[in-house]
Protein backbone atom coordinates (compact mmCIF):
# COMPACT_ATOMS: atom_id res chain seq x y z
CA UNK A 1 0.00 0.00 0.00
CA UNK A 2 1.39 3.37 -1.04
CA UNK A 3 0.64 6.38 1.16
CA UNK A 4 1.46 10.03 0.58
CA UNK A 5 2.61 11.87 3.72
CA UNK A 6 2.57 15.67 4.03
CA UNK A 7 3.27 18.08 6.87
CA UNK A 8 3.43 21.87 6.89
CA UNK A 9 2.92 22.54 10.61
CA UNK A 10 6.47 23.87 11.11
CA UNK A 11 9.00 25.72 8.94
CA UNK A 12 9.87 22.30 7.48
CA UNK A 13 7.71 21.57 4.43
CA UNK A 14 7.61 17.79 4.14
CA UNK A 15 6.35 15.43 1.45
CA UNK A 16 7.09 11.71 1.44
CA UNK A 17 5.94 8.45 -0.08
CA UNK A 18 5.52 5.62 2.42
CA UNK A 19 4.93 1.96 1.68
CA UNK A 20 2.90 -0.12 4.12
CA UNK A 21 3.51 -3.86 4.08
CA UNK A 22 1.65 -5.66 6.84
CA UNK A 23 2.71 -3.86 10.01
CA UNK A 24 5.94 -2.49 8.49
CA UNK A 25 6.31 1.06 7.18
CA UNK A 26 9.13 2.22 4.92
CA UNK A 27 9.81 5.59 3.30
CA UNK A 28 10.50 5.24 -0.42
CA UNK A 29 11.10 8.91 -1.17
CA UNK A 30 11.11 12.13 0.85
CA UNK A 31 11.60 15.86 0.36
CA UNK A 32 11.97 18.35 3.21
CA UNK A 33 12.73 22.05 2.81
CA UNK A 34 12.93 24.40 5.77
CA UNK A 35 11.40 27.75 4.86
CA UNK A 36 8.77 29.32 7.10
CA UNK A 37 7.56 31.67 4.35
CA UNK A 38 7.15 29.33 1.38
CA UNK A 39 4.83 26.48 2.35
CA UNK A 40 2.51 27.13 -0.57
CA UNK A 41 5.34 27.32 -3.08
CA UNK A 42 7.20 24.24 -1.84
CA UNK A 43 4.66 21.55 -1.01
CA UNK A 44 3.23 20.75 -4.45
CA UNK A 45 6.67 20.51 -6.12
CA UNK A 46 7.80 18.33 -3.21
CA UNK A 47 4.90 15.95 -3.80
CA UNK A 48 5.65 15.80 -7.52
CA UNK A 49 9.31 15.08 -6.75
CA UNK A 50 8.72 12.15 -4.39
CA UNK A 51 6.21 10.55 -6.74
CA UNK A 52 8.60 10.93 -9.68
CA UNK A 53 11.54 9.55 -7.70
CA UNK A 54 9.56 6.44 -6.78
CA UNK A 55 8.05 6.07 -10.25
CA UNK A 56 4.53 6.36 -8.83
CA UNK A 57 1.45 8.07 -10.24
CA UNK A 58 -1.13 9.82 -8.04
CA UNK A 59 -3.60 7.11 -9.08
CA UNK A 60 -1.34 4.51 -7.40
CA UNK A 61 -1.84 6.06 -3.97
CA UNK A 62 -4.09 4.28 -1.48
CA UNK A 63 -4.28 6.98 1.20
CA UNK A 64 -2.93 10.34 2.31
CA UNK A 65 -1.58 11.18 5.77
CA UNK A 66 -1.32 14.78 6.92
CA UNK A 67 0.17 16.40 10.00
CA UNK A 68 -2.63 18.36 11.68
CA UNK A 69 -0.40 20.57 13.81
CA UNK A 70 -0.49 22.41 16.04
CA UNK A 71 1.05 25.09 13.89
CA UNK A 72 0.66 28.67 12.64
CA UNK A 73 -2.54 29.24 10.68
CA UNK A 74 -1.19 30.03 7.21
CA UNK A 75 1.45 27.33 6.94
CA UNK A 76 -0.60 24.56 8.52
CA UNK A 77 -3.59 24.98 6.25
CA UNK A 78 -1.41 24.56 3.14
CA UNK A 79 -0.73 20.91 3.95
CA UNK A 80 -4.25 20.15 5.11
CA UNK A 81 -5.98 21.74 2.13
CA UNK A 82 -3.58 20.00 -0.25
CA UNK A 83 -4.15 16.61 1.38
CA UNK A 84 -7.93 17.02 1.54
CA UNK A 85 -8.15 18.16 -2.08
CA UNK A 86 -6.00 15.30 -3.37
CA UNK A 87 -7.99 12.81 -1.33
CA UNK A 88 -11.27 14.03 -2.82
CA UNK A 89 -9.97 14.13 -6.38
CA UNK A 90 -8.38 10.67 -6.17
CA UNK A 91 -11.22 9.15 -4.14
CA UNK A 92 -8.90 7.88 -1.40
CA UNK A 93 -9.06 8.30 2.39
CA UNK A 94 -7.17 10.95 4.32
CA UNK A 95 -5.91 10.50 7.88
CA UNK A 96 -4.72 13.16 10.29
CA UNK A 97 -1.92 12.84 12.83
CA UNK A 98 -0.96 15.38 15.48
CA UNK A 99 2.44 16.63 14.34
CA UNK A 100 3.77 16.74 17.92
CA UNK A 101 2.82 13.05 18.29
CA UNK A 102 5.14 12.25 15.39
CA UNK A 103 7.99 14.03 17.16
CA UNK A 104 7.15 12.21 20.39
CA UNK A 105 7.16 8.84 18.64
CA UNK A 106 10.49 9.55 16.97
CA UNK A 107 11.98 10.59 20.33
CA UNK A 108 10.74 7.48 22.16
CA UNK A 109 13.08 5.14 23.99
CA UNK A 110 14.90 7.24 26.58
CA UNK A 111 12.34 8.30 29.15
CA UNK A 112 9.78 11.11 29.18
CA UNK A 113 10.47 14.01 26.85
CA UNK A 114 9.13 17.49 26.21
CA UNK A 115 8.34 18.16 22.55
CA UNK A 116 8.15 21.81 21.50
CA UNK A 117 7.66 23.55 18.17
CA UNK A 118 7.82 27.28 17.53
CA UNK A 119 4.45 29.01 17.96
CA UNK A 120 5.87 32.50 17.32
CA UNK A 121 5.05 35.37 19.72
CA UNK A 122 7.88 33.90 21.83
CA UNK A 123 5.67 30.89 22.66
CA UNK A 124 5.78 27.18 21.91
CA UNK A 125 3.35 24.48 20.95
CA UNK A 126 4.18 21.66 23.32
CA UNK A 127 3.29 18.20 24.59
CA UNK A 128 4.93 15.63 26.88
CA UNK A 129 5.52 12.00 25.89
CA UNK A 130 6.55 8.90 27.80
CA UNK A 131 9.41 6.60 26.84
CA UNK A 132 7.14 4.66 24.48
CA UNK A 133 5.96 7.75 22.65
CA UNK A 134 2.59 7.95 24.37
CA UNK A 135 1.26 11.43 25.06
CA UNK A 136 1.14 12.39 28.75
CA UNK A 137 0.11 16.05 28.46
CA UNK A 138 -0.84 18.57 25.78
CA UNK A 139 -0.92 19.68 23.11
CA UNK A 140 -0.98 23.24 24.40
CA UNK A 141 0.42 26.62 23.43
CA UNK A 142 2.07 29.10 25.76
CA UNK A 143 5.31 30.41 27.21
CA UNK A 144 8.23 27.99 27.26
CA UNK A 145 8.44 28.34 31.05
CA UNK A 146 4.92 26.94 31.46
CA UNK A 147 5.77 23.95 29.28
CA UNK A 148 8.93 23.24 31.30
CA UNK A 149 7.11 23.49 34.62
CA UNK A 150 4.52 20.92 33.51
CA UNK A 151 7.19 18.71 31.98
CA UNK A 152 9.26 18.65 35.18
CA UNK A 153 6.13 17.62 37.12
CA UNK A 154 5.95 14.59 34.81
CA UNK A 155 9.59 13.62 35.29
CA UNK A 156 10.91 14.98 32.01
CA UNK A 157 14.65 15.58 31.78
CA UNK A 158 15.08 16.30 28.04
CA UNK A 159 13.48 18.29 25.23
CA UNK A 160 13.27 17.93 21.44
CA UNK A 161 11.89 19.93 18.57
CA UNK A 162 12.64 23.17 16.80
CA UNK A 163 10.87 25.20 19.48
CA UNK A 164 13.05 23.70 22.19
CA UNK A 165 16.19 24.72 20.29
CA UNK A 166 14.87 28.16 19.39
CA UNK A 167 14.09 28.97 23.03
CA UNK A 168 16.83 26.88 24.60
CA UNK A 169 17.71 29.50 27.23
CA UNK A 170 14.11 29.44 28.46
CA UNK A 171 13.47 25.70 28.10
CA UNK A 172 16.35 24.99 30.51
CA UNK A 173 16.41 21.25 29.81
CA UNK A 174 19.04 19.13 28.05
CA UNK A 175 18.31 19.20 24.32
CA UNK A 176 18.37 16.25 21.96
CA UNK A 177 19.66 17.14 18.52
CA UNK A 178 16.94 15.17 16.73
CA UNK A 179 14.16 15.15 15.84
CA UNK A 180 13.66 18.85 15.21
CA UNK A 181 10.71 18.57 12.81
CA UNK A 182 7.89 15.98 12.45
CA UNK A 183 9.42 12.92 10.71
CA UNK A 184 7.47 11.52 7.77
CA UNK A 185 8.15 7.96 8.95
CA UNK A 186 6.58 8.61 12.36
CA UNK A 187 3.56 10.31 10.79
CA UNK A 188 3.06 7.27 8.54
CA UNK A 189 3.53 4.82 11.41
CA UNK A 190 0.91 6.56 13.53
CA UNK A 191 -1.63 6.42 10.72
CA UNK A 192 -0.68 2.93 9.50
CA UNK A 193 -3.24 0.95 11.57
CA UNK A 194 -6.09 3.03 10.17
CA UNK A 195 -4.79 2.89 6.62
CA UNK A 196 -4.15 -0.86 6.74
CA UNK A 197 -7.64 -1.48 8.11
CA UNK A 198 -9.20 0.58 5.34
CA UNK A 199 -10.74 2.99 7.83
CA UNK A 200 -13.06 5.65 6.49
CA UNK A 201 -11.61 8.99 5.50
CA UNK A 202 -11.23 11.52 8.31
CA UNK A 203 -11.81 15.27 8.24
CA UNK A 204 -8.42 16.94 8.52
CA UNK A 205 -9.14 19.25 11.43
CA UNK A 206 -6.26 21.67 12.13
CA UNK A 207 -4.94 22.10 15.66
CA UNK A 208 -4.51 25.86 15.76
CA UNK A 209 -4.88 26.11 19.58
CA UNK A 210 -5.36 29.86 19.32
CA UNK A 211 -7.10 32.36 17.10
CA UNK A 212 -5.33 33.73 13.98
CA UNK A 213 -3.76 37.19 14.17
CA UNK A 214 -6.16 38.63 11.60
CA UNK A 215 -9.62 39.52 12.91
CA UNK A 216 -12.75 40.78 11.20
CA UNK A 217 -13.57 44.45 11.55
CA UNK A 218 -16.28 45.11 14.12
CA UNK A 219 -17.33 48.55 12.89
CA UNK A 220 -17.55 50.36 9.60
CA UNK A 221 -14.94 52.98 8.89
CA UNK A 222 -15.97 56.28 7.27
CA UNK A 223 -14.68 56.74 3.73
CA UNK A 224 -15.42 60.47 3.49
CA UNK A 225 -13.57 63.21 5.39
Amino acid sequence: MLVLVVDSSTPAVTAALAELTGTAVAIRAERRTVDARAHGELLAPGIDAVLAEAGVRPADLAAIVAGTGPGPFTGLRVGLVTAATMGQVLGIPTYGVCSLDALGRAAAGAGPVLVASDARRREVYWAVYDGAGGRLAGPEVGPAEDAVARARDLGVDAAVGEGAHRYAERIDLPLRAEPRFPPALALAELAAPRAAAGAATEPLTPLYLRRPDAVAATARKPVLP
